[in-house]
């Protein structure tokens, strides 16, 4: 008897409380002095667990280990599944240097440079000095030989006393 009060009573407080998680907000999402936020400063699109950057990170993270161990069809499954959720990220979260930095990596990787150009740039239309986007730029344009173009990018990267300064400085100097 006392297990059937018990149960009763654990599914009544498991409804109540998805029932007040569905609850609406009433935040306006005004910042601290009154003005609509911008956005810029938001970075809550990481934070979630299974939302679609982070999804794409961790296929990223594997198409790597993939191809550094040279499994190679493997590697470019995983490419390509986390272009497809960069790509959502990117439809979620509009012009955010990032996630444009992740899908041109990404496709870079899987062998698509003209779509990681195009995207690359689109990050550097919104952040002429990120360096992420200026290093991978400049490795894509390595790849496709064209030399001149990369040592553009890493006269950007110049003044960052940064290690893609380095890297991409020694992938140059290769060619």
């Amino acid at each position: 008897m006392i297990k059937k009060y018990l149960l009763c009573f654990i599914i009544t407080c498991l409804f109540c409380s998805l029932t007040y998680a569905a609850g609406a907000s009433t935040s306006n999402d005004k910042g601290a002095k009154g003005a609509w936020k911008d956005g810029k400063d938001d970075k809550s699109y990481m934070i979630g667990k299974n939302n679609n950057l982070k999804r794409g990170v961790d296929a990223l993270k594997q198409a790597k280990k993939y191809d550094k161990k040279g499994k190679k069809d493997k590697a470019k499954k995983r490419f390509n599944d986390a272009i497809n959720f960069f790509t959502l990220a990117n439809e979620e979260n509009s012009n955010e240097p990032d996630i444009l930095n992740y899908l041109g990596y990404s496709l870079r990787k899987a062998g698509d440079y003209i779509m990681a150009e195009i995207y690359y740039e689109q990050g550097l239309a919104i952040d002429p000095l990120h360096i992420g986007i200026n290093e991978y730029l400049g490795k894509l344009y390595v790849e496709t030989n064209r030399i001149e173009k990369a040592k553009e990018r890493l006269m950007v990267l110049k003044n960052c006393n940064c290690e893609e300064y380095d890297k991409l400085q020694n992938l140059i100097s290769k060619y």
